[in-house]
């Protein structure tokens, strides 16, 4: 069993930056593709950014590209995602998640429980 639990959220004015932290626990974090996810009030869970296992090559949801990098230390088990230019409609619950395959989507094996991200005007 692997456990995920995110950490970083907060409040934050529009052009601000946040550094969100995935911590997992277990010996085979390496072993996993990470991935953040978002949930906005009313709105379906979406994907944000990927991080394979394979080749910590990264991949972004178009509307973050450029703003928001994802990165990895396979020695602290932490997935992490760096935010930048901050919007408010950047506002949601970011969730990572793991999934033991090599493609950047699931099926997702884990999923943390959500830290809020709230961007004000």
């Amino acid at each position: 069993q692997v456990q995920l639990v995110e950490s970083g959220g907060g409040l934050v004015q529009a052009g601000g930056s946040l550094r969100l932290s995935c911590v997992a626990s277990g010996r085979t974090f390496s072993t996993y593709t990470m991935v953040w996810f978002r949930q906005a009030p009313g709105k379906e869970r979406g994907f944000v950014a990927a991080i394979r296992r394979s080749d910590d090559s990264t991949h972004y949801a178009d509307s973050v590209k450029g703003r928001f990098t994802i990165s990895r230390d396979n020695a602290k088990n932490t997935v992490y995602l760096q935010m930048n230019s901050l919007k408010p409609e950047d506002t949601a619950v970011y969730y990572c998640a793991a999934h033991s395959g090599s493609d950047y989507f699931g099926p997702y094996d884990y999923w943390g429980q959500g830290t809020q991200v709230t961007v004000s005007s």
